[in-house]
């Protein structure tokens, strides 16, 4: 059984939905990130070094404990067989550490100074609403040649990238003006177990689409 710390954020939704795709049983427990501040108690650093979520206990496997979103997705695709296939494994540890490097932390700043605190710096807000356009485009341009963004198969670099453009509606970039994007987005949206994923600790929340 594997114990998932984690938060209703984009990257604690990445490990939520991929327990869903490969059928592991879970349990979620909740670190409050803002009244509580629990990412910050002695206990909860002794598995997470960096007071981030999501982290995982595995304890099936002598309660090993994994943190970094994209190391956990690569844990569980490698203990269940699923998502990661061995001969399209460079491409997709590209787009994933792309996801991890860039795409979150970039469109994370452009949550910050365009939705969270709006009018507190022009500057932050222009620099990261261009990059998440960017980003957008790029990921458009990627998807009008490719089915998903590592090939013709869904992986664990699509899982990584999805919540993120999950939250498009905060964005105001507009995810409908972009066509390969949007399908892929669409396409992905109606997979049960990103339903399940997404809705892990809200069950009332509706996936947006475009």
């Amino acid at each position: 059984m594997i114990e998932l710390f984690s938060a209703d954020t984009p990257n604690g939704k990445k490990i939520s939905i991929m327990l869903e795709e490969i059928n592991l049983e879970y349990k979620v427990t909740k670190v409050d990130l803002h009244d509580k501040k629990e990412q910050f108690n002695l206990e909860f650093r002794k598995i997470s070094p960096f007071s981030k979520i999501p982290v995982i206990i595995d304890h099936d496997n002598n309660k090993e404990a994994v943190f970094e979103s994209g190391a956990i997705l690569m844990y569980l695709a490698e203990k269940s067989n699923k998502f990661y296939e061995k001969k399209d494994r460079i491409k997709i540890n590209q787009w994933l550490m792309a996801q991890m490097g860039y795409v979150g932390p970039m469109i994370g700043q452009h949550h910050q100074f365009h939705h969270y605190h709006r009018g507190k710096s022009k500057f932050g807000e222009k620099r990261y609403f261009d990059i998440t356009k960017r980003i957008y485009q790029d990921l458009d341009e990627r998807l009008e040649h490719s089915d998903y963004l590592a090939g013709k198969k869904y992986s664990i670099a699509d899982i990584a990238t999805w919540p993120w453009i999950a939250r498009h509606p905060i964005h105001d970039i507009g995810l409908s003006n972009f066509d390969n994007l949007s399908r892929w987005y669409i396409k992905i949206s109606k997979r049960p177990a990103i339903v399940k994923g997404y809705k892990f600790m809200d069950k009332k929340a509706e996936i947006p689409l475009p």
